[in-house]
């Protein structure tokens, strides 16, 4: 499957499942992709100069066999393979 950041994709499996998000960032080597508002986690943070600190929701990667590409026009599952 072709993945590209900012393609629009919908999880198969897992907490988030029928969730469709844009994809945010993409990690070739470990096969995982961020997704806009999927799989958010808690990090916590020290206070420091700049920043207040405190509790921080934010992204965290899946695998992309997890998810599907999505036609925005159709709203339908598209696969796309390489040959």
């Amino acid at each position: 499957m072709i993945l590209k950041k900012g393609t629009q994709v919908k999880v198969i499996s897992g907490k988030d499942k029928g969730k469709t998000g844009e994809i945010l960032e993409i990690n070739r080597k470990l096969d995982r992709i961020k997704i806009k508002s999927i799989n958010m986690i808690k990090k916590h943070t020290k206070p420091t100069k700049e920043n207040k600190g405190g509790i921080i929701s934010k992204e965290n990667f899946i695998h992309s066999s997890n998810v599907v590409n999505v036609d925005t026009k159709k709203k339908e599952k598209k696969t796309i393979g390489k040959k």
